[in-house]
């Protein structure tokens, strides 16, 4: 029972080092009203696009101010005097941010030409997005604003190589970091503004409705039945869990309290329950509709209905749920567990009578208004209110201060990544500004040398550098304008060289470019040849003008064939840039789990990235093969080899089928999975299922007799 001293709900927040109760009041009620604020700005035209970024900004600054203290030092964070300057500072912070967004018309009236008072408060609005970001997701993000910044009005023009920036007036950055189209509020903070805030609200609605609960019940029923089935309840909870908060620290911490001590109680090892918990729970940023706010940016980016995003990368995000969950098998079978026996009374359709309605009423009507091509924000705010009804047909009805504890919850969930994606935008408007994402991209297609591989591991690399800093979706932001058009690039330049090699007939214009660069292969035009002779038609191209190959792409390949190549390069970047949640040396939710289950961080954070092959498999897939742009067939087929060859992978992994292997044998299994999933090859795919599934049956009998072999006669 509540007694009415403190908004309920509101300990089930974070408030860092401020434990003042009207800290607590302050946070709950100012977050009840940025949400309300955010449902009058996506479904009224109250507000324009630069009004609803810029409130967006100032709504979920306030409640940062109060969250997280300038310091983190306990005993001085949590004094009167570091709380009062916080608070002035934020007056300051705020009053300049509406200052200025106000004065755009006087600006533009006077030419484009801005005062020194009003200079004074675009350098202060770009101070408050870089210290609240500092307060929220550490120093990486701040620093690469300065250094972006910087590089245009200082060190740029210093610079003696291809990244030499001649470099724009202070007036000029000033002016385009706030009024930009890429800038602080510009279409980046709208995604915030709109799709992302709706969904990261409606996950709210879902958790105070008791949908977590019910995920959890369910997956205990569901998978909890079979051999290893407290891990898979790790991994069903995790993937359920995501279609909720599409974060997976989030996810770590509040489906892992639960499912590690129950790994650990049914015998798998500590660290191994903590792995599996990173891994899966790092699959809720890859599981639609949210996907950690990633295919709102990526629809953004490559103009792709978000619906379709969301629709093709169901089956990528099932498969990496299941090698996770082989894994969990794998290691079972290892260990001697038999099938788990259910608890008395629970049964999937009691669990489904309690709870399930307010999960599965939500997210059926979410998915159908998505598909009906409703827009995604008007999908969340019904989706939100059939929470809503449908809470009413349980035990646990949400009355109107359940609503306000929602309300509140999801402005406070959505402090990190509200504030994350507006000042992120510092960064995409300088390189937009400056050309030195097409730089940066045309050096990686040299390091390449035109190899796809070499040019996904650069990427890889990358990823795992920023990720060690940064939050997903802002490593992917960075990574995607940096080097998608790379990406898009060799995968183009692969089908081109495919329909070369095949003899189709090509426009004029490249024949007449050939006897220019290179007329000992202009005989070869309209014939069959070798990829070989193929790709050196495409590089004597490239070396009279890149644009005459990426032209080529518009005139010989099919433009859904194009968009889906577009779809892979920024899929690969985002699935990519999920290795940092898994990677040491820095990985924060293989760090959560290990502070749940109490083991090594780094050990821990090694075990969650062998556990998360998937997040390196996928990529070679979206590279390599018609994945996410295929027909339905030619995609369930790559399903259903890549699901095979993922399980013989995670058996050569961990030496284990039916039975322990040695190396010989664990080398087979490897070359069993690579048969499988080879790109382009039905031969060795089927080839590799026959051997795979002798194997199996093989290795079944065996043990069979040396279970019947060790029992006592």
């Amino acid at each position: 029972m509540n007694d009415g001293s403190t908004p309920p709900q509101a300990g089930s927040l974070e408030f860092g080092l401020r434990q003042q109760p009207w800290v607590r009041h302050g946070v709950y009620w100012i977050g009840a009203a940025v949400a309300v604020l955010h449902l009058l700005m996506n479904f009224t035209t109250l507000f324009s696009t630069q009004w609803q970024s810029t409130l967006h900004f100032v709504g979920l600054g306030m409640l940062a101010i109060l969250l997280y203290p300038a310091v983190r030092s306990a005993g001085m964070a949590g004094s009167r005097a570091w709380l009062v300057f916080d608070l002035l500072l934020g007056i300051v912070f705020f009053g300049a941010t509406l200052w200025i967004v106000g004065a755009e018309d006087g600006i533009y009236a006077r030419g484009v030409h801005m005062s020194d008072w009003e200079k004074v408060l675009a350098l202060v609005t770009i101070v408050a997005a870089i210290e609240l970001t500092r307060r929220t997701t550490g120093p990486v993000i701040p620093v690469l604003i300065v250094l972006a910044l910087t590089y245009v009005v200082g060190w740029g023009g210093w610079l003696d190589n291809v990244f030499k920036f001649a470099g724009l007036s202070s007036e000029t950055l000033l002016f385009r970091s706030i009024y930009g189209d890429d800038a602080l509020f510009g279409s980046i903070a709208q995604i915030s503004v709109s799709f992302v805030f709706m969904f990261i609200l409606f996950g709210a609605f879902l958790v105070r409705s008791g949908a977590g609960d019910f995920v959890v019940a369910m997956a205990r029923v569901v998978a909890g039945r079979v051999v290893g089935g407290p891990g898979l309840v790790a991994v069903v909870a995790s993937g359920l869990t995501g279609t909720i908060s599409g974060s997976s620290i989030a996810n770590t911490v509040s489906t892992g309290v639960i499912t590690i001590p129950l790994m650990k109680r049914a015998g798998f090892p500590p660290r191994f329950a903590a792995g599996v918990e990173a891994a899966a729970s790092t699959g809720g940023q890859l599981m639609p509709p949210i996907m950690g706010a990633g295919a709102f940016v990526m629809a953004s980016y490559t103009q792709i209905p978000y619906t379709h995003i969301v629709v093709v990368s169901f089956l990528p995000a099932l498969l990496y749920f299941l090698s996770v969950a082989f894994f969990v098998r794998l290691e079972a079978k290892r260990l001697g567990f038999s099938t788990d026996e259910p608890d008395p009374g629970t049964s999937l359709m009691s669990v489904l009578r309690e709870g399930g309605v307010v999960f599965v009423l939500p997210i059926a009507v979410l998915i159908g208004m998505l598909v009906s091509g409703y827009t995604p924000t008007y999908a969340a705010g019904v989706a939100i209110l059939t929470v809503i009804g449908a809470s009413w047909l349980t035990p646990r009805k949400m009355r109107p201060r359940d609503i306000l504890d929602a309300l509140a919850l999801g402005s406070r969930n959505m402090v990190t990544t509200g504030l994350l994606l507006v000042a992120v935008g510092l960064v995409v408007n300088v390189i937009a500004m400056t050309g030195v994402g097409n730089t940066l991209s045309l050096m990686i297609q040299q390091w390449a040398g035109g190899n796809l591989v070499i040019a996904l591991t650069l990427v890889a690399l990358a990823s795992l550098v920023l990720g060690m800093g940064l939050p997903v979706t802002a490593a992917y932001i960075v990574l995607a304008t940096l080097s998608a058009p790379a990406l898009y690039n060799l995968i183009a330049d692969a089908q081109l060289v495919d329909v070369i090699a095949a003899g189709q007939a090509l426009p004029e214009a490249v024949g007449a470019m050939l006897m220019l660069a290179a007329p000992d292969k202009l005989g070869l035009l309209g014939q069959s040849m070798s990829a070989e002779d193929a790709r050196g038609i495409v590089e004597a191209l490239r070396t009279i003008d890149p644009s005459l190959v990426t032209g080529l792409y518009d005139q010989v390949l099919d433009p859904a064939l194009l968009l889906g190549i577009l779809l892979s390069a920024h899929m690969i970047i985002f699935w990519l840039s999920q290795d940092s949640n898994v990677t040491p040396p820095v990985c924060l939710t293989a760090f959560a789990a290990a502070a749940i289950a109490g083991t090594p961080q780094i050990r821990t954070g090694f075990t969650s990235w062998k556990l998360a092959k998937g997040l390196y498999i996928m990529p070679l897939l979206f590279a390599y093969t018609p994945f996410l742009y295929g027909d339905w067939p030619t995609m369930i087929e790559i399903f259903f080899f890549t699901l095979v060859g993922l399980y013989a992978f995670a058996a050569a992994f961990q030496g284990h089928l039916e039975r322990d292997h040695g190396i010989v044998t664990r080398l087979l299994l490897a070359g069993i999975a690579v048969c499988l999933m080879y790109p382009g090859q039905p031969l060795l795919h089927w080839g590799g299922l026959v051997v795979f599934c002798g194997f199996l049956a093989w290795d079944i009998v065996m043990s069979r007799r040396l279970a019947n072999t060790q029992q006592p006669s």
